[in-house]
């Protein structure tokens, strides 16, 4: 039990690691068009204005809290995942180690992103602040001329707001994950289990390409569903560098009311772009990584 939770949880981590590798510059993208939508025209805007501005290292800011962020979501969400199989199995009165259907794995991966869900919120708040700060100091929101490092972020969070400070977004982000990751497993498993039986053969030998294929379109099934919830959490987690910032609710109508229901689906161009190669690999990582650990181990 300890042996499957160690590789579970390593595995998540190896997998977080290459999401982040494979995708920063499209998140950081997204994150910008996401907190000023009327800054940028589009992606491409975006994209090139970042690289003129501040070079490559712009277009990777908050990549160390974005590594610490992916790796210990998907280490928490894919050790959560495996016991929450189990829980899943206990409610359907299933036999322990029993096979799970595509549904019934989606279901264990929702009620595993609660848990992922608190250890995200405080490494992604860092993140998005980091990603998005040329723009507050651009648009006078906060004092320009400041060096922003994940120290000083942290410094000024725990200064102004102290522990607590951190989880700010997190009603957003637990509202955005339990959808979100439904979606997630179950088109994973889902898109897993057509490409078995098109080949004729079990879902674990399906391939490299198939593999990636199913992560980014599980990916993807994700981001369809909740991405007005992340640009409001965004929203959430910048703007409230500058002072108080309002909560889920009256941040989701405020959008609305003064920029319109196109506002929420600002940088939605970036991350349909990053998902199919951030989590192809990561659950070629995750999959591949934690195979091999089980075979060493015998489990």
């Amino acid at each position: 039990m300890a042996t499957q939770a160690f590789i579970d949880f390593t595995a998540g981590a190896i997998g977080g690691t290459a999401c982040v590798l494979s995708g920063q510059p499209f998140d950081t993208t997204k994150v910008k068009m996401q907190t000023f939508p009327k800054v940028y025209r589009g992606f491409v805007h975006c994209f090139s204005s970042t690289f003129r501005q501040v070079g490559v290292r712009g277009l990777y800011k908050g990549a160390t809290p974005a590594l610490i962020a992916n790796i210990s979501e998907n280490a928490v969400l894919f050790l959560s995942y495996g016991r929450c199989q189990d829980v899943v199995r206990y409610v359907c009165n299933m036999e322990k180690g029993s096979n799970l259907s595509d549904i019934q794995k989606a279901s264990a991966g929702s009620l595993a992103s609660i848990f992922s869900a608190m250890a995200i919120c405080p490494t992604e708040l860092v993140k998005c602040r980091l990603q998005a700060m040329h723009e507050m100091e651009a648009s006078g929101k906060v004092a320009s001329g400041q060096r922003s490092t994940v120290w000083t972020v942290v410094k000024t969070v725990m200064k102004t707001n102290g522990p607590l400070g951190f989880y700010q977004g997190l009603s957003s982000t637990i509202v955005r994950e339990i959808p979100g990751y439904f979606c997630f497993f179950g088109a994973y498993e889902l898109c897993r289990s057509k490409f078995a039986q098109y080949m004729g053969t079990d879902k674990e030998s399906i391939g490299m390409l198939p593999l990636m294929f199913s992560g980014g379109f599980g990916g993807a099934c994700l981001w369809l569903v909740v991405y007005p919830i992340d640009c409001v959490k965004s929203r959430i987690q910048v703007h409230s560098l500058a002072g108080k910032q309002e909560g889920f609710r009256k941040t989701f109508m405020g959008i609305i009311r003064t920029e319109g229901i196109t506002a929420l689906y600002s940088g939605l161009t970036p991350t349909m772009i990053r998902t199919f190669p951030a989590n192809g690999a990561l659950f070629l990582a995750y999959e591949f990584s934690r195979k091999l650990m089980m075979e060493r181990v015998g489990v």
